[in-house]
């Protein structure tokens, strides 16, 4: 089980890396939204602690 693990992850990486090399914009693109989610999430967040807090 740990081989078919190590396996899978090594070929996500090898994914990653081609899908990276074959178009950087649409991986640039990519990125930034899942920041920008991040972002919108930790805001969320940060607004339910200051209702709760008033």
């Amino acid at each position: 089980m740990a081989q078919a693990k190590k396996v899978a992850m090594w070929i996500l990486v090898i994914f990653v890396i081609y899908t990276i090399i074959t178009s950087p914009d649409r991986s640039a693109d990519l990125v930034k939204s899942g920041f920008v989610g991040i972002s919108d999430a930790a805001k969320a967040v940060g607004s339910f602690m200051t209702g709760l807090v008033r």
